[in-house]
């Protein structure tokens, strides 16, 4: 059931889209993330609309280590969810942590269209918790989940940002600033519902991403906020991303193109004063 393949993605895609035609429910997995590019016309043009086109299931799992922070360069450091989002007919998950990474993962495999997993490297064997056995063990896609509750900032993020946000918010709390952090755990579709509810509560906003700032996920969860939401802000909109460059190799440049703890604290500070 497991079978190696060439580092070929575009026929590593289509193996797997006949698969799913077929009836099986095929797992493709990708060295690095960044390299779906490879076959990317293979997964928008055929595997993200195979079912609305002809009506028949593709229960297609991709799966792809992706994101920085650990020193890979510009060619194995990618955070490719926002223009695999834009491909309509494909899920997005991105998971932060480890119960919610199996959880998702089973309902991926469940589901009977196309689903991207992105599981962030710098995650991998960092971040730890008790997860359960159940075999029913399931999170729901396109569910966000609200990581810690706070009352005066939302910041809106997912995957490695999560817990740089958590560490921040920690700090934050000695200083009389209460942040709720908000994990979308899913990019595509994102959970309106909970994105709005956050913002209503708290009335300032900061979406943080580490894909680039422009045309990003952070770009449509603003865009949301401020069409649906405007009413309950007290304080513009912040997005706190990478700048539209590369990601660098070398460590002290990929830290200048992250954000940090320390910006997502000076970002909360600035906002929460408005």
């Amino acid at each position: 059931r497991v079978m190696d393949t060439p580092i070929v993605e575009e026929t590593i895609v289509g193996a797997a889209l006949g698969a799913a035609m077929e009836g099986l429910r095929p797992v493709a997995e990708f060295q690095y993330a960044d390299f779906m590019s490879s076959g990317y016309d293979e997964i928008t043009t055929a595997l993200a609309r195979y079912h609305y086109r002809s009506g028949v299931p593709v229960p297609v799992v991709l799966r792809g280590p992706s994101g920085g922070g650990v020193r890979a360069s510009s060619f194995h450091s990618t955070n490719p969810e926002p223009w695999l989002s834009q491909a309509p007919g494909l899920k997005v998950i991105c998971p932060a942590f480890p119960s919610d990474a199996k959880g998702l993962l089973k309902s991926a495999i469940r589901d009977d269209n196309p689903c991207v997993f992105l599981e962030h490297k710098w995650i991998y064997r960092r971040i730890k918790e008790i997860v359960s056995d159940d075999p029913d063990h399931l999170v729901p896609i396109g569910k966000a989940d609200v990581k810690r509750e706070g009352t005066d900032v939302s910041v809106i993020t997912h995957g490695m940002m999560v817990h740089l946000a958590l560490e921040a918010a920690e700090t934050l709390a000695t200083e009389g600033i209460a942040v709720e952090v908000l994990d979308l755990r899913t990019v595509q579709p994102l959970d309106e519902e909970a994105i709005l509810g956050t913002v209503t509560r708290t009335s300032r906003a900061i979406v943080l991403s580490e894909s680039q700032r422009y045309l990003s996920t952070a770009a449509e969860v603003a865009s949301l906020i401020a069409e649906e939401a405007f009413e309950s802000l007290d304080a513009p909109v912040v997005r706190l991303t990478p700048p539209h460059v590369p990601v660098p190799f070398s460590p002290p440049l990929e830290d200048a193109y992250l954000p940090q703890v320390s910006d997502i604290e000076d970002a909360v500070r600035k906002l929460s004063a408005w």
